[in-house]
């Protein structure tokens, strides 16, 4: 039982009625610190309404939220107003909060939250402020074993698993995607009624069909295969798993809606069988392709999806009740043993010829391992949103990567394993060609495999003689060269965007969708967590900047004096100095600028858009002015792979041969060191600037990281949704970036968006060569790989080049959480393109 004088109870006795008093349904405030231990996101049912009856129920989402005081726990229901606050990632699990309004409220019509007491305590939570870091003041949660601590109300947890507080659901759904599951009524081995087959059902081996037979019976009619049950025992190997797939609707009550499709076969045919509700929740994750399985107590019935007048078998808990087992493949005579999966391997060379649609699979060393984000669903509704990430794999069979945009696969756990060096095994991948270039992407039955789970010893793939091929080629790798060139997460596009706006215009279909700047706004505020879009807007370009991440203080930039005149008439603010230059100049912002998130616009740190020109500074007369250069980002840097190699091993390949032996065993350069040289003269010295440019840092999910092979999970927990990195945690493949202000011609809304042409210059994609003047580069996204691209000071100094040009810009946005919004220009056009 939770003590009489710990926060909540002091807060949430004030709800309850006293003797002869009626029950009070008033907000209660708690103002105090509380602590968010976790977040559950399920579907609404046709109830969930009942439990808010003043709120406008917009969304499908739900969302059942753990709070603490660090004496007991609270679980309670989010109000539907708030659920934006998840969705942009600025409530999150381990957030503060303080402020908190309850309501009472009905209690659960499902099994309550443990810890609901004989009073059927039961709250919803109305309002909230999250604290930020700068407002936490040291203030910190308790460091406790959260599940040690009581829950409100009640001196012990209910029994059985947690459930949904406002509909009538038995699961969860993951805070991000609809494809993988969630907690751990999941189960990973089979539950224990099935998976072993008695004596009585041995004796019934005569009465078993085959896929041929129970097909033939279907068609004809026969035996009342259409109606009724089957008893036969049906005896197949799972050739290929589909990812789960989530049914729920809100105008419809199913406590599990789930369902997944597994392609199976024996020796006399192929067919689907489909696992329904609470089916997949015992089953899925203990089934995989290559498994021999045994079903009984299943229907036929036509098939949903596929081929017309075939059919499908269906498995499901209830009407009748399914039986399923796994069967060991020696206990399976030969005569009737399945045969084994078919793969299709494809090398990096034989992709090059593969056509558009094709199915493959691929083996490869995992070199880039790419942020998690997220995209509108094109199924028509647009409502869900997608998860993805791009990998660059290599296999030595040609220079050209393997480049694959994987979707969620409902496999969570391997997921969180894909860094760089190691080695993945994609199945059932589509070839996806575009203008120069290929990309593999998901099917519905596309599974992944990476060493560090020990699955490819499990599997039947190992042998065949592409895969073989690779493991010769992998062995002869030196850790020390592919760390050099591993990177993790960070901003990646691709394919790439087409260098011409005729081109572009024609991919669009003669519709540009073009935004205002205040539209733009509104679609940028509308955007999720992680999820990314691309936008369109003429512009013209009033300032450039060239930073170097960590050293903001110090950077060169070039504005536009005409348009920072204009822009400063029309400001309410001070009006700067009207000496604008047009040579690089450095700056160093004022002390009191801040560049948390909490003290910038909601479209930043990373970038921001806002109406204002460039704000004044304070002039620090007296200063002198000091050479320095800044390394161009393009000079390369020593770098010492954080592995551990041992003496013994003179062939430099631990990581790697650790990575194959899966397949067998069945169980810094001194930046600042020339700083004071003063070799040459050139525009990039150091003066005083009359105008500082106060302009946010790059955020640290943009740049990509070098992979840090002894800190991988740290790394890869960074970059995974929900994740952050600590500022200048991990070393950055880039260093510098440029930040162009964009003004939009159609209502002056200034947009401040990250450049990256060093960057995007080593994309898998070659560009064609080009003359490395501002216009090429902003066409081309990036530098010529032909020529030396030109160094910042010399870049800067040839911006006047974009004075009062008219520009298409096409602008990457992808929501980062809370207020920090990345926005990246991949392409500007010229008007006088058209």
């Amino acid at each position: 039982m939770a003590a009489p004088g710990c926060v909540l109870h002091r807060a949430l006795m004030r709800s309850r009625p006293g003797p002869n008093k009626v029950s009070s349904s008033s907000p209660v405030v708690c103002r105090e610190f509380l602590f968010v231990v976790d977040l559950q996101r399920y579907s609404r049912d046709q109830g969930s309404s009942v439990y808010f009856p003043q709120a406008v129920l917009s969304g499908e989402d739900l969302y059942d939220i753990t709070l603490t005081d660090g004496d007991c726990r609270l679980r309670v229901t989010l109000d539907p107003g708030l659920n934006r606050q998840v969705e942009r990632n600025v409530l999150q699990p381990g957030s503060m909060v303080r402020n908190t309004s309850f309501s009472p409220t009905m209690a659960a019509q499902l099994p309550e939250c443990p810890g609901a007491s004989t009073e059927r305590d039961s709250y919803r939570l109305l309002k909230l402020e999250v604290v930020t870091e700068a407002e936490e003041g040291g203030a910190r949660g308790p460091d406790l074993d959260w599940d040690s601590l009581p829950w409100f109300g009640s001196s012990e947890p209910a029994a059985g698993p947690v459930v949904p507080l406002r509909a009538s659901r038995s699961v969860f759904l993951p805070l991000w995607n609809n494809v993988d599951y969630s907690g751990d009524v999941w189960r990973e081995t089979p539950p224990p009624d099935g998976g072993v087959e008695d004596e009585e059902e041995e004796e019934e081996e005569e009465e078993a069909v085959s896929v041929s037979e129970l097909r033939d019976s279907f068609l004809s009619g026969r035996g009342g295969v259409a109606r009724g049950t089957i008893q036969h025992q049906l005896i197949v190997r799972i050739v290929n798993k589909s990812h789960l797939m989530y049914y729920g609707r809100t105008d419809r009550n199913c406590e599990c809606p789930y369902k997944a499709v597994l392609e199976v076969c024996d020796q006399t045919g192929s067919v689907c069988v489909v696992l329904w509700n609470s089916m997949c929740v015992s089953w899925y994750r203990c089934l995989r392709p290559g498994d021999i399985i045994s079903l009984r107590q299943y229907r036929v019935k036509p098939q949903y999806h596929g081929e017309r007048g075939d059919m499908e078998v269906s498995v499901n808990s209830r009407n009748p009740a399914a039986r399923v087992s796994v069967l060991p493949e020696s206990s399976v005579p030969p005569e009737r043993r399945p045969p084994a999966p078919a793969y299709s391997f494809y090398s990096s060379k034989e992709l090059l010829d593969c056509r558009h649609g094709a199915m493959c699979d691929v083996i490869g060393l995992l070199t880039f391992s790419g942020r998690p984000e997220r995209i509108r669903s094109k199924d028509g509704k647009g409502a869900e949103l997608l998860e993805y990430r791009w990998l660059r794999l290599e296999d030595g069979a040609s220079d050209q990567p393997i480049m694959v945009k994987l979707f969620s696969t409902s496999q969570p756990e391997v997921h969180e394993k894909l860094h760089p060096l190691a080695v993945v095994v994609c199945t059932r991948l589509r070839c996806v060609r575009a203008a120069s270039c290929f990309f593999l992407t998901n099917s519905v039955y596309t599974q992944v495999y990476c060493t560090g789970l020990s699955q490819h010893s499990e599997m039947s793939y190992r042998r065949l003689r592409p895969v073989r091929q690779f493991l010769q080629w992998l062995r002869r790798q030196d850790d020390e060269e592919v760390l050099s060139r591993a990177l993790i997460g960070g901003f990646f596009m691709y394919p790439p965007p087409p260098v011409s706006m005729e081109t572009y215009m024609k991919d669009r279909r003669g519709e540009p969708g073009f935004l205002r700047g205040a539209e733009l706004q509104r679609e940028v505020e509308r955007l999720c967590y992680r999820e990314r879009h691309t936008f369109c807007i003429q512009a013209t370009v009033t300032m450039v900047t060239y930073s170097r991440r960590g050293e903001e203080d110090r950077s060169l930039f070039w504005a536009d004096r005409a348009s920072s005149l204009s822009s400063s008439s029309r400001s309410p603010r001070p009006s700067p100095s009207p000496s604008l230059p047009s040579t690089p100049r450095s700056f160093r912002p004022a002390l009191s600028s801040s560049s948390s998130s909490s003290s910038v616009s909601p479209m930043s740190p990373s970038s921001s858009v806002s109406q204002s020109a460039p704000r004044p500074l304070d002039h620090r007369p007296g200063r002198r002015s000091s050479k320095r250069k800044l390394l161009p980002p393009e000079t390369p840097k020593k770098r010492h792979p954080s592995v551990t190699m041992q003496q013994e091993q003179s062939n430099k390949t631990v990581i790697l041969f650790e990575a194959s032996m899966e397949f067998l065993e069945n169980t810094n350069v001194d930046v600042d060191a020339d700083d004071d040289d003063d070799d040459d003269e050139d525009v990039s010295s150091f003066v005083t600037a009359p105008l500082l440019p106060i302009l946010p840092p790059v955020a640290e999910e943009t740049l990509p990281m070098l992979y840090d092979h002894g800190h991988k999970e740290e790394q890869a927990a960074a970059i995974a949704m929900g994740g952050t990195a600590p500022p200048g945690r991990f070393e950055s493949a880039v260093q510098g970036y440029y930040t162009l202000r964009l003004r939009a011609l159609s209502d002056g809304v200034a947009v401040d968006a990250i450049f990256l042409p060093h960057y995007l210059s080593s994309s898998p994609s070659p560009l064609p060569p080009h003359s490395n003047t501002w216009a090429s580069i902003l066409s081309h996204g990036a530098f010529s790989s032909h020529t030396p691209p030109p160094s910042p000071a010399d870049l800067i100094a040839m911006a006047a080049q974009l004075t009062n040009q008219r520009l298409v810009c096409l602008l990457e946005v992808c929501h980062l959480g809370g207020a920090t919004t990345e926005v990246v220009l991949s392409r500007a056009f010229h008007l006088t393109d058209l």
